[in-house]
């Protein structure tokens, strides 16, 4: 088994959602781009020998500060299992999946009931019925997985029902619809992991909500740099809105010490959270559900809105450092490269009702530039695709590598749980 270390391979995160669609915690995995034969395959042999290069980055990238409260979920192969590494890792964060081919041994059993006994929850992967493989380890496992690319529709409906009664959750492994979620829910499954969430109907000249269109003119009304007056004006017209940018400008004050009286005035809310904050608050809120919070927990397209337009971000630095204009669009390039999923409108007809930069324009619509490089690469990173990561990162300038990539999701993912700046 080839080991896979920090630098020559890519971390990579699928989101796991609950049953109200929220995140749950994260499947981490290291791939090296080396890995053949079909997709569920490639995913098996990602997962297997990746636990100590795990345990590794809770360390070296800071994961247990950058997941927060999203849990881990960790492939621990039969040979890792015996590893005393594994108590590394924080009991309370993670999820200890069982790469296990055959029938567990004794070994095996005694370490998975002592690993249980300090906390650890675990997982059982590949489940495929109950059999001498699964029937001693399900009363010790927490998470049965199951993959669905895998597992016909009868079969599914069966493995479903033989679980319903157990104290443990069923997860549904390789959503790629809405449709598959809401069956798999329906047959009793807790927890769904893929990308099904971005993956929205695009329909071309669809009616926006009046709250989507509210939120498009202002953030048309910031993007133009028009009168702090005209903003207000537009603000008293949104009376939710405004209390919610009231309520967050105070809450930074506190916490920050800006001021020593809450801020009442809107124009003086306005000016203190500064035009390129306001434009970045106004772009989340057209992604958050319902477009009542900017709270990136509620939402798992939020999340990866947030986490694309940071690591964005965090890459002009090493490319570009010092350009904060460019850091700046970069940020916003990733955050309205989620739109059309949010919105169910193609990125044409989106970028023709807010103003943008041209850079960002052509970023969005060709992927041309910079810009539109990143956000190339950080799609295929987003999708586990590392032929086409490093495909991109030939394309780029020296820095550009595969440790890049990996450095900024963690200092992202810190960033949105708070953890750093």
């Amino acid at each position: 088994m080839t080991d896979q270390s920090l630098d020559n391979a890519f971390l990579f995160r699928q989101p796991i959602l609950d049953r109200k669609q929220e995140l749950a915690g994260y499947q981490l995995s290291f791939h090296s781009g080396e890995e053949i034969g079909d997709e569920a395959d490639r995913c098996d042999r990602r997962y297997r020998g990746a636990g100590a290069p795990l345990c590794a980055a809770y360390t070296e990238l800071g994961m247990r500060s950058a997941l927060g409260n999203s849990c881990a979920f960790i492939g621990i192969d039969v040979d890792f299992l015996q590893q005393q590494a594994i108590e590394l890792l924080p009991p309370e964060n993670v999820v200890l999946e069982l790469l296990l081919d055959g029938l567990p041994d004794k070994a095996t059993l005694t370490r998975c009931h002592s690993l249980r006994e300090r906390g650890y929850s675990m997982a059982l992967t590949n489940y495929q019925g109950i059999d001498d493989r699964s029937r001693p380890l399900l009363p010790m496992v927490d998470v049965v997985k199951i993959d669905l690319p895998r597992t016909k529709e009868d079969h599914l409906r069966d493995l479903a029902g033989s679980l319903r009664r157990l104290p443990l959750k069923l997860l549904a492994q390789g959503v790629d619809t809405r449709e598959q979620m809401e069956h798999c829910r329906d047959l009793g499954f807790a927890l769904f992991q893929g990308r099904f969430f971005a993956q929205a109907e695009i329909v071309s000249g669809r009616r926006l909500s009046a709250s989507h269109a509210a939120l498009i003119r202002l953030c048309n009304l910031v993007g133009h740099d028009v009168d702090t007056t005209v903003i207000e004006d537009a603000f008293k017209h949104e009376p939710a809105l405004t209390l919610n940018l009231l309520r967050i400008v105070n809450s930074v004050g506190r916490l920050g010490n800006r001021f020593a009286q809450p801020v009442t005035s809107l124009r003086h809310a306005i000016a203190l959270l500064g035009r390129r904050q306001l434009q970045r608050w106004l772009s989340l809120l057209l992604l958050a559900p319902g477009n009542d919070s900017s709270d990136p927990a509620r939402s798992p397209l939020l999340q990866v809105a947030a986490l694309r337009g940071r690591m964005m971000e965090l890459l002009i630095e090493v490319g570009k450092p010092g350009d904060r204009k460019l850091a700046d669009l970069a940020f916003l390039t990733g955050i309205l490269s989620m739109m059309p999923a949010a919105l169910g409108l193609p990125i044409d007809e989106i970028l023709e009702q807010i103003a943008v930069e041209r850079e960002v324009g052509s970023a969005l619509r060709r992927h041309d530039g910079l810009l539109g490089i990143l956000l190339a690469l950080l799609e295929c990173f987003d999708n586990d695709d590392a032929a086409g990561c490093d495909g991109l990162l030939t394309t780029l300038p020296g820095g550009f590598n595969r440790q890049a990539l990996n450095t900024a999701l963690s200092v992202a993912l810190r960033w949105l749980n708070g953890s750093a700046d």
